[in-house]
């Protein structure tokens, strides 16, 4: 074969490449393979207790238990349009088989799952709260809270009742709140490290962010905190959120997400969305904050495109429609108990569409606020992954089959970008519990491939051997 350039012309430009291509890689180094928690609850600090997570757990279960005691009244109440022509009871008593081939599987599974859920790990991620949570209170009252509420931290270390993710959410590094800001966050990690030592997966989260000075400040706390209680380097790690219009664009029509990044130095995690401050920047009337206003949208957007293949977290905001009825008491009337049912029925609707909405668009991470928020949170995910797991599994399958040629599966054209996103479903369904890394097999891939997490070495390690 005869060939134009030669091989000292080529190995000087393609050098000159791979230097920019090891830039871009470090920049963009993909999705991280960490746990990524499918919620984060957020408490008010005046509140917490070692015990508040597994508390929240049993509040949670026995909201869905009362509400809807089995899976047919889980589907009716969120309007699935199923009729179920036996009693939860009959179903149950099936055959695993029957189960598994039946039409009514998906709605039992994922009910069965919600509640093994809740029994085992109802939160994954709390955040002790002294900002919005907590509210400006005075000095000394802020003061006593946070000692006590690191006290409570490292109680709930000591007895294991802490979710797997935690840590604090700050006041926010403006004018008016910096100095009360970095006094809670000292006094706070001053109290936890002298009684423990630091949780697994700590962070603190650094509300209200609109410049990189505030971020790089956090930073710089951190190291003489870490000096301070013998920290090793890079020990605490933040988080951002993105809650006002200057976080998507600064005053040079630029998105300064990446930026503020960058001046975490390796920190920063995650990126979380505040749904109610960032329409309310946008002049959104209270009535129309919703996590489904198109504003909310363009933010979200704006935001995966700043951040996408970084490796930072991105999570959604909370549903603010608590699913509580309005009459209290044991002695309720029938017409009470009805109220209280359609009041807590279409909370629960709201926060299954608002979870759904945040899936469809990539965010796996959202807020809950309230315990009774808990079921419909497992319940989305849930029905999300496991709605669309058979298509998904025949897809990848197959194209793993033809060695990730481009093919036409059914009327589904997939092509290599698309065997990853198919990965990445498998591999989020797997951290979030829906499926288990044995049900994944069925794709053809073994557990080494799953957890290389990276569709591009499993097709080169299939072509080498």
């Amino acid at each position: 074969m005869q060939f134009s350039i030669t091989n000292d012309e080529k190995e000087q430009l393609l050098n000159t490449l791979k230097t920019a291509n090891l830039r871009f890689q470090q920049v963009y180094p993909g999705d991280k393979p960490d746990r990524q928690p499918v919620h984060t609850v957020y408490g008010g600090a005046n509140l917490f207790k070692a015990d508040t997570c597994k508390k929240m757990g049993e509040i949670a279960l026995q909201h869905l238990q009362t509400n809807a005691p089995d899976f047919i009244m889980l589907a009716k109440a969120l309007q699935f349009e199923v009729n179920f022509p036996f009693s939860a009871a009959t179903f149950n008593a099936l055959p695993e088989a029957d189960k598994r081939s039946s039409p009514y599987w998906l709605h039992y599974t994922v009910y069965e799952k919600i509640i093994r859920k809740l029994q085992t790990e109802a939160v994954e991620d709390f955040r002790i709260d002294f900002e919005d949570g907590f509210g400006n209170r005075p000095d000394d009252e802020e003061d006593a809270t946070a000692i006590t509420a690191a006290k409570e931290l490292a109680l709930g270390m000591q007895n294991k009742t802490v979710s797997p993710f935690i840590g604090i959410r700050i006041k926010p590094f403006t004018e008016d709140l910096k100095h009360r800001s970095v006094r809670t966050l000292d006094l706070f990690l001053t109290t936890l490290l002298e009684n423990t030592s630091l949780p697994a997966n700590f962070v603190v989260m650094l509300p209200k962010v609109t410049i990189p000075e505030q971020v790089t400040t956090l930073v710089r706390l951190f190291e003489i905190l870490e000096k301070k209680h013998h920290l090793s380097a890079g020990s605490l790690q933040m988080e951002t959120m993105v809650e006002a219009t200057q976080i998507i664009m600064d005053d040079e029509g630029r998105n300064p997400l990446m930026r503020i990044i960058r001046a975490s130095e390796g920190r920063c995690i995650a990126a979380h969305f505040g749904t109610y401050d960032y329409t309310a920047s946008c002049g959104i009337t209270a009535k129309y904050q919703t996590m489904s206003h198109p504003v909310c949208d363009f933010a979200h957007h704006m935001t995966k495109v700043a951040l996408g293949g970084t490796g930072i977290f991105l999570s959604d905001g909370a549903t603010n429609v608590i699913p509580v009825g309005p009459h209290k008491g044991d002695h309720l009337t029938f017409e009470q108990q009805a109220e209280n049912r359609e009041v807590i029925y279409h909370a629960w609707r709201t926060g299954f569409h608002h979870t759904t909405h945040s899936l469809i668009n990539g965010f796996y991470q959202g807020w809950d606020l309230n315990p009774a928020q808990l079921p419909m949170r497992y319940a989305a995910t849930y029905h999300f992954f496991l709605s669309n797991y058979n298509d998904a599994l025949f897809r990848l399958k197959t194209f793993i089959e033809r060695s990730a040629i481009s093919t036409l599966t059914k009327d589904i054209f997939d092509d290599a970008a698309t065997g990853q996103g198919l990965l990445n479903f498998f591999i989020k369904a797997i951290n979030c519990g829906a499926v288990s890394e044995t049900e994944v097999l069925a794709t053809g891939l073994t557990l080494e491939e799953i957890r290389s997490r990276s569709f591009y070495r499993i097709i080169e390690g299939r072509r080498g051997k």
